[in-house]
């Protein structure tokens, strides 16, 4: 299901016609793949800080291993997302990063949640690299949901929907820009879910082969 939606999502978004907007013109297809992938990266830090909770009430090693797993695909996607985000602004902004609030948000937190992958590595003990990476997860979502939502709304920013630019639902009310958007988004999601379980069973098999050499 997610390759049939992303294959539609590159078919689609390439061959559709578009807004001819200013200065974004043809770049606006940027929007299915950069934005759409932080959209499908918000659904999985919100399932990553599930199943911290999880975690933090049962104890379980099954729930950290979502939490986790779910983490590194929202920072792959997250990784992905602004690099492509910063392809868009060289043709419509002159340059891969300008000093905008929503790029510098953006930066800081994706080297929060690279911070988490240290903070993994450096603990020894499982059961509390678990409980410490869940309570780190928490707050690190709670800090960035308002660095990338909230604070480039209260100043000057580039970015459509921040510092009084209009979002694109303001303007883009071509129906075909919807018509691959929205799928997009559930594509990506679905391809970072089928990655984070994939992980997920990968790191069980290894815990319990780990246990049967500790056993023999």
């Amino acid at each position: 299901m997610a390759i049939l939606l992303l294959a539609y999502t590159i078919i689609a978004g390439l061959l559709i016609d578009v807004p001819r907007l200013p200065i974004l013109n043809e770049t606006i297809r940027g929007l299915f793949f950069h934005v759409t992938m932080w959209f499908g990266m918000l659904i999985m830090l919100v399932v990553a800080v599930v199943y911290g909770v999880r975690h933090l009430r049962t104890g379980k090693l099954e729930d950290d291993d979502m939490a986790v797993e779910f983490t590194n695909g929202a920072i792959l996607f997250g990784v992905i997302g602004i690099s492509t985000g910063m392809v868009w602004a060289k043709f419509t902004w002159g340059d891969f990063w300008t000093n905008d609030p929503k790029l510098n948000a953006s930066a800081i937190g994706l080297l929060m949640y690279l911070a988490y992958l240290v903070l993994r590595n450096s603990l020894t003990d499982v059961y509390q690299r678990a409980k410490i990476s869940a309570v780190y997860s928490i707050f690190a979502f709670a800090v960035f949901i308002p660095l990338i939502f909230i604070l480039p709304r209260l100043t000057d920013s580039l970015h459509p929907g921040n510092g009084g630019n209009p979002g694109f639902n303001a303007y883009d009310m071509d129906s075909n820009l919807r018509m691959v958007f929205y799928p997009a988004i559930i594509g990506w999601t679905l391809l970072g879910t089928w990655i984070s379980t994939v992980r997920v069973r990968l790191r069980r098999l290894e815990r319990k082969l780990e246990d049967k050499l500790i056993n023999q």
